[in-house]
């Protein structure tokens, strides 16, 4: 997301903060002070220490000013590091959900990073934009600065596109066919998420999985989120590439996808991806190949559903491969989720987050409608 001009952040839909790489004379927050509390409730991970809660460097000179510090985390490398939490302006476009009005500028608080701490984000990126529910994450900064709602939404584009990053609410409308908008947000569906006590992330309540409407081998409580320890349940990512599961209900999917597929003919492998398959044995629809449909069934009724363009990639001219990974053996940390839903399945699905109300809301595969998170209209319109 590009956050001013030369300037972009890796959205992380599990961070509690803003952080990014600062000049050397930059402005410091008192330690003790509202904003300074609330960088101490971050949720950090297992191996950073924890944030200030009142405490800093002395970023007076030796005069006993205490400047409010936090932790900035990489969620790509898992690398964190100490450094101060600043004001910085940014600068971001008013909409009415058709066309983009004019600039706004509001300030937002954000921890400094070192240069290094940058390793693994993409090229050009100078930081990350945390997207959880923390005091000190963009939604809320956002609601707080110019008085819109806690909400925010995500329309992540395939094939190399632009998408959309939409805060303080809708209406979302979308080029549907030539010289025709469609106002998507009337489709939305809407299902409450799950918060983990330990981290940041949105969870789904999820009891089992399908392939091709059949039920994988994967018992009920293998998927449930533990919400004295944090660990399991049922994790959306913007920063993992594709969905990841725990071993043992990796190996679950796999034997369903063998049992549904077993006529299609098979390709090698090809890292990451485990199954491939020759891509002249596969035919397309609409929404990809109709034999790789994966629905997570949800506690709450129905299914969040992934059809093939979210499941198959195609890695060469030949061959097609599901679009999920195994976790290594060993949780990273104690809170690890049971599985990962990665970017990949995500995109090109408008997806509303509802801070208020805990719910998340979901168009669905957007080529139902023979449109795309691309199709914004990103041309300025008359304030």
């Amino acid at each position: 997301m590009s956050i001013r001009t030369g300037s972009r952040l890796v959205l992380d839909l599990g961070g509690p903060l803003l952080w990014s790489t600062c000049l050397a004379a930059h402005s410091t927050v008192p330690c003790r002070s509202d904003v300074c509390a609330a960088a101490a409730v971050q949720d950090n991970p297992w191996n950073c220490s924890s944030s200030t809660d009142g405490r800093g460097s002395d970023g007076g000179g030796g005069r006993g000013l205490c400047a409010c510090s936090a932790y900035p985390y990489n969620p790509l490398n898992g690398q964190c590091a100490r450094g101060d939490v600043t004001t910085t302006p940014m600068l971001a476009n008013v909409t009415d959900g058709v066309n983009p009005l004019y600039p706004v500028a509001f300030p937002v608080h954000a921890a400094c990073a070192p240069g290094a701490l940058l390793g693994s984000l993409p090229s050009g990126a100078v930081g990350v934009a945390g997207l959880s529910g923390a005091p000190l994450s963009l939604p809320s900064q956002v609601a707080a600065s110019l008085k819109v709602e806690r909400k925010f939404a995500l329309c992540l584009p395939g094939g190399g596109g632009t998408g959309a990053a939409i805060f303080g609410g809708g209406p979302f409308h979308l080029l549907v066919v030539p010289e025709e908008f469609g106002m998507v947000s009337n489709g939305l569906s809407y299902i409450s998420y799950l918060r983990n006590p330990k981290n940041g992330g949105f969870y789904l309540d999820v009891v089992g999985i399908a392939v091709n409407h059949r039920g994988a081998d994967v018992p009920p409580d293998s998927l449930a989120l533990d919400a004295g320890t944090g660990h399991g349940g049922v994790m959306l990512s913007t920063v993992a590439p594709y969905t990841a599961l725990r071993p043992d209900i990796y190996r679950a999917v796999i034997e369903a996808i063998d049992a549904e597929l077993r006529l299609i003919a098979r390709a090698p492998p090809s890292w990451p991806f485990e199954r491939c398959y020759q891509r002249s044995a596969m035919w397309w629809t609409r929404v990809g190949p109709p034999l790789a449909t994966v629905d997570l069934m949800l506690r709450s009724g129905g299914n969040w559903t992934f059809f093939g363009s979210n499941m198959i990639v195609q890695v060469n001219e030949e061959t097609l491969c599901f679009a999920i990974v195994e976790m290594g053996p060993t949780p990273a940390m104690d809170e690890s989720p049971a599985v990962i839903i990665g970017g990949f399945q995500l995109e090109d699905n408008l997806l509303v987050f509802d801070l208020e109300k805990g719910r998340l809301g979901s168009t669905g595969l957007l080529y139902w409608i023979r449109t795309t998170c691309s199709n914004f209209n990103f041309s300025w319109g008359t304030p």
